[in-house]
């Protein structure tokens, strides 16, 4: 039989490849993009020198590192999340559990589409991830946003599409 005809998954050695380079651009985008949100900065003071000594007048810069950590966590961006608060069609509460759960959900399905556990329901449910970031931008009008997951959106898709080309999963349905 043909490679590019057989049912195996594997048969097809660019498929594979396809599908596997798609996977892992989608877990490494989630996974990034939910890492990040436990992103803040640390400003710090530093001596100025002049001519290659510390200075003696007590003249300082101001420094800032990027640092990870729970107090930094913010799921939703603090500027999007006060827009977001004054949509009608947005009870508080919801916005409130969707900020605290966004960054760990992304975590999470980046984590399982990465060791290919269950890749069908991790990029089915990353898809309703940014479906439902997706309706966010929808109601305060960022139509380049939109755009913008719609393409994640399609990526999904075809990963969906091509998954039985998955020939590299630790858990689930192997075709």
């Amino acid at each position: 039989m043909d490679d590019k005809t057989s049912d195996t998954p594997s048969s097809d050695k660019g498929a594979v490849f396809g599908f596997l380079t798609l996977r892992l651009w989608l877990a490494a985008r989630a996974l990034v993009t939910g890492l990040e949100k436990f992103a803040g900065s640390k400003a710090s003071e530093v001596a100025v020198d002049i001519d290659g000594a510390p200075n003696t007048y007590g003249l300082t810069a101001s420094e800032s590192d990027k640092v990870y950590g729970l107090s930094h966590y913010h799921g939703v961006p603090e500027a999007l999340y006060d827009k977001l608060a004054s949509e009608p069609l947005i009870p508080g509460f919801a916005l409130k559990l969707y900020d605290m759960a966004l960054g760990p959900l992304l975590i999470l399905f980046g984590l399982t589409l990465l060791l290919g556990i269950y890749t069908r329901i991790s990029l089915f449910a990353m898809g309703l991830i940014y479906t439902s970031l997706t309706i966010g931008l929808i109601l305060l009008k960022q139509d380049a946003g939109i755009a913008w997951l719609g393409i994640h959106i399609l990526l999904i898709a075809v990963a969906l599409f091509h998954a039985r080309h998955n020939c590299c999963e630790l858990m689930g349905k192997k075709r």
